[in-house]
């Protein structure tokens, strides 16, 4: 490959300045980060609690449903999901009405993790509104919709 097949750094200035899939993932990362720290004392990542939240509901969801609310693809979630299994956190149980499938339900230990961590998670995320500003939050949120 010659010199001249290279991009030039102007190229590489362009998709560092302008790339929304690169700004996304570097705010996501420190925004996680961020979170990961909070939530650290609940001995809870982020991702973890995001999880634990999708299965409050009076309907253990399946693999499949939780997997698309989340954006994750399955074998990623069933690796995620096993820690927590393994802590107590969750249960994974499979319905009478399709042995193919598998549902996930928080057991009391979860719930009891979940409303302990919620202020903290409320707190965090009362910092980060108040830091890009209420109106700008809103806003973002309903264009990271948009893109999801």
């Amino acid at each position: 490959m010659s010199k001249k097949d290279f991009l030039p750094l102007e190229i590489t200035h362009l998709v560092r300045d302008h790339c929304l899939c690169m700004h996304l993932q570097r705010a996501a990362r420190a925004m996680a980060r961020h979170f990961d720290d909070a939530l650290r004392p609940h001995g809870l990542t982020s991702g973890q609690f995001s999880l634990l939240m999708s299965l409050n509901r009076p309907d253990a969801p399946t693999i499949t449903s939780v997997a698309n609310l989340l954006a994750m693809d399955r074998t990623t979630l069933t690796a995620n999901i096993k820690p927590l299994e393994r802590r107590g956190l969750l249960t994974v149980t499979i319905p009478e009405s399709d042995k193919r499938s598998r549902c996930l339900s928080l057991t009391d230990e979860g719930r009891t993790l979940l409303a302990e961590a919620f202020p903290t998670w409320e707190a965090t995320h009362k910092e980060v509104d108040d830091m890009i500003g209420n109106s700008d939050a809103h806003r973002l949120r309903a264009n990271l919709v948009k893109l999801s």
